[in-house]
């Protein structure tokens, strides 16, 4: 069995969407890089064990994960300030009632690692469409997620929320209505869905 049917089978609940994109960002790391390396580079071995103690119990033992092991094997990443960026986005906007800080910081960075994937954030966090990310992030990060009054893709709506924070431009045009870029930010998201062996 495959370390996202592994976390799946442990889920509290399998369907919820922050279950399902922590397993589909956790097991595309540990089929990526292994299981001798922490899944997320700069979340702790403790953190990642609190993690899968809360949303999938019993997986580390399942995945046969060595903490001893884990404890000192951070994961290096190039692009870690992108990921502490997104991340601090998501968590100026997390909703104390959604559920316990650390859940809500554990699916922040989680999001904030997919998010340097090449596909939609959907796609990249394992999700089965466009559909659950929007619930996921309005579920966690609903003032965040009401400010996407354009349906912009997530995404590229991260990204423009940061750049906007810094005072950069991001747009080649004055709105994006006019810009050129606009049916890359703003058109369907749909591909060819992830799947997990």
């Amino acid at each position: 069995m495959g370390a996202h049917a592994v976390l799946l089978s442990c889920a509290a609940n399998a369907s919820e969407p922050a279950a399902l994109a922590l397993a589909g960002v956790l097991s595309a790391a540990f089929e990526r890089h292994g299981q001798r390396l922490l899944p997320m580079p700069g979340f702790d071995a403790e953190a990642t064990r609190r993690l899968l103690a809360h949303w999938f119990p019993g997986a580390d033992a399942a995945l046969g994960l060595d903490w001893e092991l884990l404890a000192g094997a951070d994961r290096t990443e190039s692009r870690l300030d992108e990921i502490e960026d997104v991340a601090s986005l998501l968590r100026q906007h997390a909703d104390p009632a959604a559920g316990p800080k650390e859940a809500s910081d554990a699916i922040a960075w989680a999001m904030a690692c997919a998010s340097l994937g090449q596909n939609h954030l959907w796609q990249d966090l394992g999700l089965p469409s466009r559909t659950e990310l929007s619930a996921l992030i309005a579920h966690w990060f609903p003032r965040l997620a009401a400010k996407n009054t354009q349906n912009m893709k997530w995404k590229k709506f991260f990204y423009k929320q940061l750049c906007e924070r810094e005072d950069i431009m991001i747009c080649k045009a004055p709105t994006c209505g006019v810009c050129t870029d606009q049916p890359v930010c703003f058109g369907p998201e749909d591909g060819q869905v992830i799947t997990f062996h």
